[in-house]
């Protein structure tokens, strides 16, 4: 038979909820029908959906044709597993995902249908592999997905015991359709290698045109940020790869970076001119400039679609031509003004705006394949860890979660025992196909509380549905074989298009092709439609409840992700400072720490959005957590301005008074980190960043004229970042004394006693 699994689309973005008090009753109905309702379009693929559904109906046919249509119904199932792992990712990355799914689900098919023929061994071995898929979530990427597939087609074989020879048979025909799956997806890896890479590159690119122009808001993430990560994780796989494509696109990835900072800054400095004096005339010149760099921007993104477009050569040299013009005329401009602030913030502006048209220029010629890859020299893209430092790792990685105060843990241990409680009950019962009742444990239970309350509430409604539509649908057209597999076609095609957009259309589409499937293996429809309907509406309110009555709230888990912010952070800022644009290593420190920062930041914003949907969270909670990331933001930007400001001027983050302010800003985010993990911190062991700001200032002014001795383009960022550490530092202090760090602090101090000193 044949497993179920999509992964959910994530929760919609939070709205900032402010106010004193608890939320109404009404707020929380909204929260949860946002997540509810969410539709994720950015999961959508045509292609995909296309090819997943040949994959799942070539084999039906074949079956029919050879007189073996359970042969082709279990070659069917192998190939519908495999579909879950397809992606639009590289096709590298794709293909061992892809095969590693299909030799894990075809052991999972063996290894169930060997334990059917053992009650007490089939429970035991799905609990231990519930156990391992459930733990498997501290792993990330596709290893969570794998897991609960696995578990999903281990329950599945182990209602239908086997002989060893049938259950080999049975594993080898899964193996066969996760293959021919895999296949398909890979299709055309020779012919369009680069594919993937080179669409997230032109989402990169396009995603900056957009943002180019657009008004700076410092309390906002940073530009571009998820188009950015995505890029990075597409190119990823390139790292080892010599060939000119692949030395092209991470040159390009290279610059995207740079451009990325150059726009940032570039858009910090408008605002501080306007602020100023908003008729500035450099103002205007600026403005028209980042007009023009997001025009090419989009061609650059254009050109890498490979989309049609009716820009000539020409019209791109005149592009860059009123780039160089915008540039000569605020030159002019400023040499005719006398020295003052403003003309010294202009001179910082024409500064990264000759990098800027030197990047854009760089990355037109390499988009268009107009120059070799040599003239910009090798590319520092994100090195892979060499396969035994990977494993090593995640060892290292599962190690640290064994213990009850990891959610993970309490996840696994959750999924372990449910699992076995659901398929006791289902085999104590003389319900029929009871083997769906631990399988819907296993798809709707999460490690967080509102995928699963919204994923038992989607897949109880869903399935009712489904069920509904399915007995329609054999009620009015009676459809024959040739029929059903057309309408098997259509129905994949469907769950693999709309269904990872929603996952209560997922619920509504699997179910109306669990009843064809089993139909045309020769099962009555009206006794699938009775036994789904009634094993899903148990199985997923034992979830529900399990999970309500052990939770693992976000709220106890949002001090940890503050923490991690902060140490990417710091490790970010360290970077900077360590700069040296000619020692490889710095370099690839440099890109790994922005990495890191920002996944950091996503993931704390992931949390916060999933808190807001949990029952018991406040406006007090929302408004503290809201305000701490809008002044992380704040911190950021000045951090990604002084990078830029490194790259284009290494030597300007070397002055001895500056390094003592970033050690002490660095020791400030070690201290919050420390104290949010719960070791005591009192606020006046944290730096007086306000006086290290200040002698910075005087040691960089000495000698300086004093009409700009007010401006430096590094004293301003490290001004930005002293404001907003100290309002951070504020904020996290007063997330410390609310009761949800208190409870925090209890659990962490329980879990290692003696081993966090006061920081004080």
């Amino acid at each position: 038979m044949l497993p179920e699994f999509a992964q959910a689309p994530p929760p919609p973005a939070a709205e900032t909820i402010s106010g004193p008090g608890s939320r109404t009753h009404g707020e929380a109905i909204s929260a949860f029908w946002q997540v509810i309702t969410h539709f994720d379009s950015t999961k959508l693929s045509t292609h995909r959906a296309f090819r997943n559904a040949v994959g799942v109906v070539l084999p039906l046919i074949a079956g029919f044709a050879l007189g073996m249509p359970r042969g082709g119904l279990v070659v069917a199932s192998g190939a519908l597993n495999v579909s879950y792992s397809d992606g639009s990712d590289p096709y590298s990355e794709r293909a061992r995902r892809m095969l590693a799914s299909s030799v894990i689900c075809a052991i999972a098919v063996f290894a169930g249908a060997i334990s059917g023929q053992h009650q007490v061994a089939a429970i035991v071995l799905a609990t231990i592999w519930a156990f391992i898929a459930g733990m498997a979530n501290a792993l990330g990427g596709a290893a969570p997905d794998l897991g609960v597939i696995s578990l999903v087609t281990l329950l599945i074989y182990a209602a239908q015991p086997l002989t060893p020879r049938q259950a080999a048979a049975s594993g080898v025909l899964a193996l066969a359709g996760g293959l021919l799956q895999t296949a398909l997806s890979v299709a055309l890896w020779s012919v369009r290698r680069y594919d993937p890479e080179r669409r997230a590159l032109a989402n990169l690119f396009l995603e900056l045109a957009n943002r180019a122009a657009a008004p700076l808001i410092a309390t906002s993430a940073p530009l571009a940020s998820i188009h950015s990560e995505e890029a990075q994780q597409a190119l990823l796989g390139l790292a080892r790869d010599p060939g000119p494509e692949s030395m092209r696109y991470r040159a390009l990835l290279s610059q995207a970076e740079r451009i990325r900072l150059s726009l940032l800054m570039l858009s910090r400095l408008r605002a501080r001119m306007e602020r100023e004096r908003h008729d500035y005339p450099a103002i205007e010149n600026l403005t028209a400039y980042l007009e023009l760099a997001s025009k090419i921007l989009r061609e650059i993104g254009s050109l890498l679609l490979a989309s049609p477009h009716t820009r000539s050569e020409e019209i791109k040299l005149d592009l860059l031509h009123a780039l160089d013009q915008q540039i000569s005329n605020l030159r002019e401009q400023n040499a005719e003004t006398p020295v003052s602030f403003l003309a010294a913030v202009a001179k910082d502006a024409l500064f990264q705006m000759d990098a800027l048209a030197g990047q854009l220029r760089a990355a037109l010629d390499l988009a268009g394949d107009n120059v070799s890859v040599e003239n910009f020299g090798a590319p520092q893209p994100l090195v892979r860890r060499i396969w035994h430092e990977g494993i090593t790792g995640r060892l290292a990685m599962l190690r640290e979660n064994l213990n009850l105060q990891s959610a993970t843990f309490r996840h696994a241990v959750r999924l372990a025992v449910l699992v076995a409680l659901g398929d006791i009950l289902g085999r104590s019962v003389s319900w029929r196909r009871t083997y769906w009742l631990p399988m819907t444990i296993v798809l709707v239970l999460k490690p967080e509380f509102t995928a699963t309350f919204t994923r038992g509430v989607l897949r109880i409604i869903g399935t009712i549905v489904g069920l509904l539509l399915a007995t329609a649908l054999f009620h009015v057209i009676h459809p024959v074989v040739a029929l059903q597999v057309a309408l098997i076609f259509l129905f994949v095609f469907f769950l693999r298009w709309i269904g990872p957009a929603n996952y209560g259309v997922f619920a509504i589409v699997v179910s109306g092709l669990i009843v064809l499937l089993l139909a045309i293996a020769g099962v009555p429809p009206r006794d699938v439609i009775s036994a789904r309907g009634i094993n899903t509406v148990v199985g997923g309110t034992m979830a529900i409840l399990a999970y309500r009555l052990w939770p693992t709230w976000e709220r106890t888990r949002i001090s940890e992700r503050i923490a991690r912010m902060l140490d990417a952070y710091r490790d970010y800022l360290h970077g900077v400072m360590r700069f040296d644009p000619a020692a490889a290593p710095s370099i690839q420190e440099l890109e790994r720490s922005r990495r890191a920062a920002r996944v950091a930041r996503s993931n704390l914003e992931a949390s916060v959005d999933r808190l807001s949907s949990e029952p018991g969270a406040t406006r007090e909670q929302m408004s503290r957590l809201t305000a701490i990331l809008a002044s992380s933001h704040r911190f950021v930007h000045a951090v990604m301005a002084l990078d830029a400001i490194v790259l284009q001027s290494p030597a300007s983050s070397g002055s001895a008074p500056f390094k003592k302010f970033a050690a002490a800003v660095e020791t400030t985010l070690a201290l919050l980190s420390s104290a949010l993990r719960g070791g005591r911190v009192m606020s006046r062991a944290l730096p007086d960043l306000r006086e290290e700001h200040r002698l910075m200032v005087q040691a960089n002014s000495a000698g300086a004229d004093e009409s700009v001795a007010r401006y430096d383009s590094i004293s301003v960022e490290a001004d930005r970042i002293t404001n907003s550490m100290n309002t951070m530092a504020e904020q996290v202090l007063e997330w410390m004394r609310s009761p949800e760090f208190a409870e925090l602090r209890s659990m962490y101090l329980r879990a290692t006693p003696g081993e966090h000193p006061p920081a004080s």
